[in-house]
């Protein structure tokens, strides 16, 4: 925690991102938050005793607050004190990605990048689908999330995991000619935007959970929803759209990975396992990067509870190559 020092009597302070908080009341029944503050370089628990709302104001998961105050040992760990606590103001001019885990490029980046590709399409109708949707979304995508516990759960995910797919199916592309590229692309861009409906998510990039309409349709159902209706508004014609549909609706694959449907052209094929292979690869790089040298990982559930192997051979902190 980058904490900066007051005095010579472990008083600090700073600003960080409230990780979790519970309002929970003492033996002598006062109320006190229990909490855990946090930034890039670590975390620390808090307690800020004899809490009233009216005086401390109010707080929840995924704020970023400045506080003070005193930095003291708690069984073998060390712990805040908390005398003062306020949120983040528009002048203290804070950065998010101080405080939660990012991308490795930021949104601007990545965003045009994307939009770039699409705007050059040859295929006037996949140009003009793709741009509007990325139009009208760009405010969102720059920080999204791809999940909300897994894969590329981060500030930013969803624009680096897309980016990723389409680097990929573009690399396929050149390999097998009779692919159609912006067919391919069109889907790599659009597959997830739903999840930009699926999840509540904080300013500071990080999903507090499901919306309802996540929860009751899902990103699949939603995105091939969105597809139709700008299809619909810009003149796109129904199989232009129906392809791109079906890319979004089957490209978990089956249905027990929540399919609606197999895929059936290969380009819905390509995707699945595009898909699949970077949501893995990122898993498993997280994975192996948390273990021992030369040591196995704990089970996995989204590697079907595989242990992961390091065997220390590469740097993993090493950036993905996008630019």
């Amino acid at each position: 925690m980058n904490f900066t020092p007051i005095d010579n009597n472990s008083l600090v302070e700073g600003f960080c991102l409230i990780k979790s908080i519970d309002k929970k009341t003492s033996s002598k029944g006062d109320s006190y938050l229990d909490m855990t503050l946090g930034d890039c370089d670590g975390e620390i628990n808090a307690k800020l005793w004899r809490y009233s709302p009216e005086v401390h104001g109010e707080y929840e998961s995924n704020q970023i607050v400045k506080v003070r105050g005193t930095i003291s040992q708690y069984n073998g760990n060390d712990q805040l004190r908390v005398e003062r606590i306020r949120p983040a103001l528009p002048e203290d001019n804070i950065d998010p990605q101080d405080f939660v885990k990012s991308a490795d490029f930021s949104g601007e980046e990545m965003y045009n990048e994307l939009f770039n590709i699409a705007q050059n399409f040859a295929d006037n109708e996949l140009k003009l689908l793709v741009c509007e949707i990325l139009k009208d979304n760009r405010l969102k995508l720059l920080y999204w999330p791809a999940a909300f516990k897994l894969h590329h759960a981060i500030r930013g995910g969803l624009l680096l995991h897309t980016l990723s797919i389409v680097r990929l199916a573009q690399a396929v592309c050149n390999i097998y000619p009779f692919v159609d590229s912006e067919l391919l692309i069109s889907g790599a861009i659009l597959h997830d935007i739903a999840k930009l409906c699926e999840f509540e998510v904080a300013e500071t990039g990080v999903a507090q959970g499901y919306s309802t309409e996540g929860n009751l349709l899902g990103h699949l159902t939603i995105g091939a929803m969105i597809i139709d209706k700008y299809a619909e508004k810009l003149g796109v014609s129904k199989k232009t759209a129906m392809l791109l549909e079906h890319m979004v609706l089957s490209h978990h694959g089956e249905p027990e990975f929540g399919a609606a449907v197999r895929p059936s052209f290969i380009e819905a094929e390509l995707l699945s396992e595009l898909d699949l292979m970077d949501s893995r690869v990122y898993e498993m790089r997280e994975a192996v990067a948390n273990t021992e040298a030369e040591a196995f990982s704990g089970k996995l559930w989204a590697m079907d509870n595989r242990k992961l192997y390091n065997h220390n051979r590469t740097d993993l902190d090493e950036k993905t190559k996008l630019f």
